[in-house]
Formats: structure tokens, C-alpha cells, sequence
């Protein structure tokens, strides 16, 4: 079996359970775990996570206490073990695993604010980068990354010439600004247009076509994560 063996973290950001990105969440769970992977699910509205980076994230004294900088006091607290339990139990999931599944809806041409607050606490200098430690040199390199999200506007309306503009643009913060920042090798997005709009059929045609691909994931080159790929030549 191709992922026997290898583990997968699901950073899972939606409310409801019974929704289509819940469904995309289990058929992943679901078809890894046929493959024998090992499967970890961050559910982060369950899991209530805070997505607010403040002071609390630093267990120990701050650097300079006087004037508070957020990157530079998290930045000593990661080389000191001295970060909040939730960032450092998210950063364990993330060291352990070989890919990381990104399910989520897209909010406002990015991800909703939970995540967000995964991303800007979780993902924070030491750990994920350094300066230099960045792009190909991003200290998660040799992991892979997929953001696998749904949208409310159709693929025509995400299309080049279409009213939203290529689905491509509003990824560039995402896969190369945040995913390849920190050395993630980034696998193309699954992208579900418009299920609100679907038809029951053609939902469980997406769903499935998730399934189909997540088959053969391990074999996957990732994209050139360099900005012709996003915006042309």
C-alpha cells in the first residue's frame, strides 16, 4: 500500500460536521487510512483554538518587557520551550507528518479566520523558517502541503477572464507566501466550486474525484511554487 507507513496531519477549519467540507475531510481519513497511513485530525472549531497571536503564547518572561513585539518574544520562547501547550501539540502534529491537508472554505479569496490564527501561531520563526531558513531552505522541507477548499462562486466566474479572476491569484499568499515560505514541497490545490450550487450528483462526484486522487497522492510532483505558475509569464 503506497502511504503504509506515513502520516498525515488534517488541519480541518468548518462548523458543522454534516457539511460538504466535513465530507471531504472523512473521504481523506477515510481512503489514507485504507492506505494504511497514520491520520491525525486537527478540527480547530472543535478543538475551540484561539486564533489570536497575544502575549499568552509565551509561557516564560518576555525578552523586553517594555514594548511588546510579538514575532521576536515567540521567536525566544520557541528556542527556550517556552510556548503555549496548543502551538506546541500543533507543531509536534506538523514535525510527525509527511503531508498536510489544508480543508476549509474559502473566505473572502483566503482561509477563515481560525486557520489564519493556525497559521500565524503555529507556523512562527524556529520552528517553521528562520533568516535566513526560508523558501526552498524552510525548515519544513520535505514535507508536502495541499490546501483542499471549497468556494462559493463557480470555476467560470474563477477563471481568467472571469468576474473573480484566475483561482490562481488569491492562492499566491497562501501556497507560496505561507506554504513554500516555510519549505513545504506544495501539491496542487483540490479545489470543489460552488457545491451550494451543485446538484447532490455532481457533490458526490467531487467528493469522489478527492478519493480518486488521494489514491495515488504519494506519487504526486508538486507544482514549480514560483510566480509564472501563479500569474503567467
Amino acid at each position: 500500500m503506497a502511504g503504509l507507513g506515513k502520516k498525515v496531519l488534517i488541519v480541518y477549519a468548518h462548523q458543522e460536521p454534516k457539511s460538504f467540507n466535513g465530507s471531504l475531510k472523512d473521504v481523506a481519513v477515510a481512503e489514507l487510512g485504507r492506505q494504511g497511513c497514520s491520520i491525525t485530525v486537527s478540527d480547530l472549531y472543535a478543538m475551540d483554538f484561539e486564533p489570536r497571536a497575544t502575549r499568552n503564547d509565551i509561557t516564560g518572561t518576555l525578552s523586553n518587557p517594555e514594548t511588546f513585539s510579538y514575532g521576536v518574544e515567540v521567536y525566544e520562547a520557541y528556542k527556550k520551550a517556552a510556548l503555549s501547550s496548543d502551538i506546541v501539540q500543533e507543531q509536534k502534529k506538523v514535525q510527525e507528518a509527511d503531508l498536510v491537508i489544508f480543508q476549509f472554505p474559502l473566505y473572502w479569496f483566503s482561509v477563515p479566520a481560525v486557520l489564519k490564527g493556525w497559521m500565524d501561531r503555529v507556523l512562527c520563526q524556529g520552528f517553521a523558517f528562520d533568516l535566513p531558513g526560508f523558501y526552498d531552505d524552510g525548515f519544513l522541507k520535505g514535507k508536502s502541503a495541499i490546501l483542499s477548499l471549497t468556494t462559493g462562486g463557480t470555476a467560470e466566474m474563477y477563471s481568467k477572464t472571469g468576474v473573480s479572476g484566475d483561482f490562481r491569484y488569491f492562492l499566491w499568499p497562501l501556497q507560496h507566501g505561507t506554504l513554500h515560505f516555510c519549505g513545504f514541497k506544495v501539491l496542487a490545490p483540490q479545489i470543489s466550486f460552488a457545491p451550494e450550487f451543485a446538484s447532490e450528483e455532481e457533490r458526490r462526484g467531487m467528493v469522489a474525484s478527492w478519493a480518486e486522487r488521494l489514491k495515488t497522492i504519494w506519487k504526486e510532483e508538486p507544482i514549480d511554487c514560483r510566480p509564472p505558475w501563479y500569474f503567467g509569464q
